[in-house]
């Protein structure tokens, strides 16, 4: 399956993703030559959905950029979600994809690190991201609890919940329960997958089950209808060999700071040499989070102060430590 051809989506509007995009796309160019799929950058388009802001790329720097790096800018309508839930762009945009092409979604701060072609997706089985946390559900003392909360999902959208779980988990614990981090997903065509998942996810918003009262689906639900997605196409959390994305492949940063705390060596060198082209260097030290921690050095007093081999197992304590040295940006 390596070696099918697959386009990739990423979204990028002002401000921060923006810069992210271009870092995202130096990054696929430089580690993967073998890649002949189609960069896609979704870009939402101003609307009523976005009453106070423009999300569309201005930047005519960005831009020429984005254009040298091979990138094809997608503009796409908000007809849903827009700046009320912005995690909904990367819902919204599958509709613009070329129809019945594979394709492969990343978060615009992901790092590409290896080549993408040598990673042995079967886009017939959709996966997505299983580098995550259980952030959700948060199953109160007198419940329901985590079991009866994604069955009534399942149940809404007529899936079979028990083959679902993961029965080497026990009971009652959250990784029993299908559930990914939507930092990167695949499919086989992202028009099909884009509108389940766009029905799934109005759905749950619009009309939750009783089940679901008292869960917060901000900003989780992408993550809720994600899996439920997934499985309805009979993928699922074994669909791709562990060890290529969010491994050796690729590298799903979430913030330059986490980045610098704690990932490999190997990680970072990659962000400082395919951030060092002079042409590269133009474009990103317009976001002041890049200036200071990749140019000005800062990412490596971020790295001074912990262990790699012997990190805090919650990510809310990393924060917390690089936020006390007044190193936190984004």
């Amino acid at each position: 399956m390596s070696g099918q051809n697959f386009n990739i989506m990423i979204v990028g509007q002002s401000g921060r993703l923006m810069y992210e995009a271009v870092l995202f796309a130096a990054s696929l160019r430089a580690q993967s030559p073998g890649f002949r799929g189609r960069l896609y950058v979704a870009v939402p388009q101003p609307g009523p959905l976005w009453p106070s802001r423009d999300p569309s790329i201005r930047n005519d720097l960005v831009l020429a950029t984005l254009d040298r790096l091979e990138a094809q800018i997608l503009p796409f309508e908000s007809q849903v979600f827009g700046q009320s839930y912005a995690y909904g762009n990367k819902i919204e945009a599958l509709a613009a994809l070329p129809e019945g092409e594979p394709f492969v979604f990343f978060d615009t701060d992901t790092l590409i690190t290896g080549e993408l072609t040598s990673v042995p997706f079967d886009f017939s089985r959709p996966s997505a991201s299983l580098r995550r946390e259980g952030t959700w559900p948060k199953p109160t003392l007198y419940g329901p609890g985590y079991a009866a909360i994604w069955r009534s999902l399942y149940t809404r959208f007529d899936l079979d919940f028990d083959s679902s779980l993961d029965r080497d988990q026990p009971d009652e614990y959250w990784r029993r329960y299908l559930y990914f981090n939507a930092g990167y997903f695949y499919g086989a065509c992202p028009r099909a997958f884009g509108k389940r998942f766009l029905t799934y996810a109005r759905t749950i918003r619009d009309d939750p089950p009783r089940e679901l009262v008292g869960q917060s689906l901000d900003p989780w639900l992408d993550q809720i209808a994600l899996p439920l997605v997934i499985h309805s196409f009979g993928g699922g959390r074994s669909s791709l060999p562990p060890g290529h994305l969010d491994g050796e492949v690729s590298c799903h940063y979430r913030t330059l700071p986490l980045l610098y705390a704690r990932e490999s060596d190997q990680v970072v060198a990659t962000l400082e040499e395919v951030s060092a082209p002079n042409w590269i260097k133009k474009v990103l030290k317009g976001y002041e989070p890049m200036k200071r921690l990749i140019y000005q050095g800062k990412g490596h007093r971020v790295r001074a102060l912990f262990d790699r081999e012997n990190l805090p197992r919650r990510e809310q304590a990393i924060r917390n430590r690089i936020k006390s040295e007044g190193l936190w940006m984004r």
